[in-house]
């Protein structure tokens, strides 16, 4: 059971600024997300998509701007020598349930058993938990070998916030490493998911043989990706399978193929080690309709002083929330996460100083932030 101030339920750019905020204000703070990176919308749908009204940044795709984030963060949000990892972010877990302790505190439970008791809760989950779009064939589920994510050392807590020397200790190989993966899909999460792989860094983290799965011979991403993979395909170096998944021969906790319906009405088996599935990501509010909170078009109804919602101790930041005048952009975002942080700090250190501190005079703040 994790112990801490304030848990921030969702690693988005807002998200990742809220967590600064607490942590700037001197709160123990913890971050949790159901994906396997940072970054939430940003990486999830457009990380190498150009944002330009980030105030201060005229230009910068969603994976920069995440990297920054997690820079900013650092000083709360550290990185582990020994792993790479940032200590206090917790991905790959959903957040399932929240439950009012008796002292005021909220415990939270997460899928895999991670649990977690803080003093405050802060949603910043967006448009709701991001879960990916899956083949559609029942006997995929809970297999071992069957993959929805790019290893995260590739994302931009990696790329962004460590020095390129820094990571080949922590690099570790893909599952996929030496075997026959099958990556599914036809857009740009695919598409790029085939290119990173074919040209890992690495040679031997990269599979013995790589196919690409498509309902057709058509693909829907930018031209220059799509004629990168075509010329992949040229060159022998990926395989290029048309069909679509009707089934899948399991054995165990294991998938050993597909069977696909070709272009010629036949059933064809597709043999594989390892199956990439990349179809994109779907936000679902999931569990969070189930936390007693009031909603308004499935999202949550805040007082605009505080950000707080109908639940004491429960904030709310981004796109999940809403109240009169609501305009669903990253600068609000920031703004609804600086006020909800003070309203957190003032209600967790009712006997600290009432008096606004600023980075650029504060000697409390250069100690917290190690400058």
């Amino acid at each position: 059971m994790i112990q801490t101030d304030a848990l921030v339920i969702g690693a988005g750019p807002v998200g990742l600024f809220q967590a600064f905020q607490l942590g700037l204000l001197g709160l123990k703070v913890e971050v949790v997300d159901v994906l396997p990176q940072a970054g939430g919308q940003c990486m999830a749908l457009y990380p190498d998509k150009p944002i330009y009204d980030v105030p201060g940044v005229p230009r910068c795709t969603g994976r920069e701007l995440t990297g920054l984030l997690l820079q900013q963060a650092s000083p709360f949000l550290p990185i582990d020598a020994e792993t790479g990892r940032r200590q206090h972010l917790h991905l790959g877990h959903l957040v399932e349930s929240i439950e009012a302790a008796a002292d005021g505190s909220w415990l939270v439970g997460g899928s895999g058993g991670w649990r977690c008791q803080a003093r405050a809760l802060v949603v910043s989950a967006g448009a709701g938990a991001f879960v990916p779009r899956g083949l559609g064939v029942a006997a995929l589920d809970g297999a071992h070998n069957v993959s929805h994510h790019l290893p995260d050392a590739d994302g931009p807590d990696h790329a962004a916030a460590l020095p390129t020397t820094a990571l080949t200790p922590h690099l570790v190989a893909p599952p996929w490493a030496g075997q026959h993966l099958v990556v599914a899909g036809g857009g740009e999460e695919a598409l790029s998911a085939v290119l990173a792989i074919a040209h890992a860094p690495h040679p031997e983290h990269r599979p013995a043989r790589l196919s690409l799965l498509h309902r057709r011979d058509a693909f829907q991403a930018e031209p220059q990706q799509e004629a990168a993979v075509r010329e992949l395909i040229a060159q022998g170096r990926v395989q290029l399978v048309i069909g679509l998944p009707q089934a899948a021969q399991r054995e165990g906790d294991r998938v050993s193929a597909l069977e696909l319906l070709g272009a010629d009405g036949q059933v064809h088996t597709l043999a594989f080690d390892h199956l990439l599935v990349r179809l994109g990501l779907s936000p679902k509010l999931g569990p969070l309709t189930q936390w007693g909170l009031d909603l308004e078009r499935k999202q949550v109804r805040v007082d605009t002083a505080t950000f707080a919602s109908s639940q004491a101790g429960v904030h709310a930041v981004g796109d999940i929330n809403t109240y009169p005048g609501k305009k669903r952009l990253l600068l609000c975002g920031f703004h609804e996460a600086t006020l909800a942080a003070h309203a957190i700090a003032t209600a967790l250190q009712p006997d600290a100083p009432p008096h606004l501190l600023y980075t650029t005079t504060s000697p409390v703040l250069h100690q917290r932030l190690g400058v």
